[in-house]
């Protein structure tokens, strides 16, 4: 499956990207399991995000949880939560 990633805020300059087009495993059908093949790929991205950490998630441009179900051709954003006065 193939899925678009898309990264914003400290999450884009942690990782040193604003996105990518990555293959993921079979086994790998939710957006908390594809933040975790992400995590394990250590360094900036498994501080970017760490479980446990502060970060919002989208699929397909829809706000969605770690139990969000992907499919081939997905948009997948992550982004710190966004505060404002």
């Amino acid at each position: 499956m193939r899925i678009q990633l898309k990264f914003f805020a400290s999450v884009r300059e942690s990782v040193g990207s604003a996105g990518e087009t990555i293959d993921v495993p079979a086994d790998v059908t939710t957006v908390g399991a594809l933040r975790a093949l992400l995590v394990a790929r250590g360094g900036p991205w498994a501080l970017a995000l760490a479980e446990g950490r502060a970060l919002r998630m989208a699929c397909n441009q829809q706000m969605c949880d770690a139990n969000a179900a992907l499919r081939d051709g997905a948009e997948v954003a992550f982004f710190p939560p966004v505060t404002g006065g």
